[in-house]
């Protein structure tokens, strides 16, 4: 059920992150403070609005959504995409396509494993590059 998502996360760990981020164009400099920083996201629904704020020693990101409606996102990297949230199954879908030619297409899921953490899965859509970021429940 995907009721499991809602709550403060804390990141605990990235695999493959920096691979991820070089295929979809991020600086090194950029690279460099992504796999050093800690993050956290919150996620809640009012109703039919969702939230997802993303806050970490960096940068802070707040998205509100509807599920299956387009918004425009300002990524933590600086790009500008279309993105859509859905629900499958027990995973929260998001969907960025790019506005800028240039910019690549990303998809992200979220998901509770059996062992209480949340599986941020993220894939470069046109070469097929994936991270996993972990993150633990915590009481902020």
């Amino acid at each position: 059920m995907v009721d499991k998502l809602f709550g403060h996360w804390k990141l605990e760990k990235s695999e493959n992150m920096n691979e991820y981020m070089q295929a979809n164009k991020v600086s090194f400099a950029l690279r460099q403070i992504g796999n050093r920083i800690t993050s956290y996201e919150e996620i809640s629904r009012d109703d039919e609005a969702w939230t997802l704020h993303i806050t970490s020693t960096f940068k802070n990101s707040k998205l509100i959504f509807k599920l299956g409606e387009e918004i425009t996102e300002h990524t933590l990297d600086g790009r500008t995409m279309k993105s859509t949230f859905t629900v499958e199954g027990d995973k929260l879908m998001h969907k960025q396509d790019p506005i800028k030619d240039g910019d690549l297409p990303s998809v992200f899921s979220r998901e509770v494993l059996e062992d209480g953490r949340m599986l941020l899965t993220c894939t470069s859509v046109p070469n097929g590059v994936v991270a996993k970021r972990y993150f633990v429940k915590y009481n902020p």
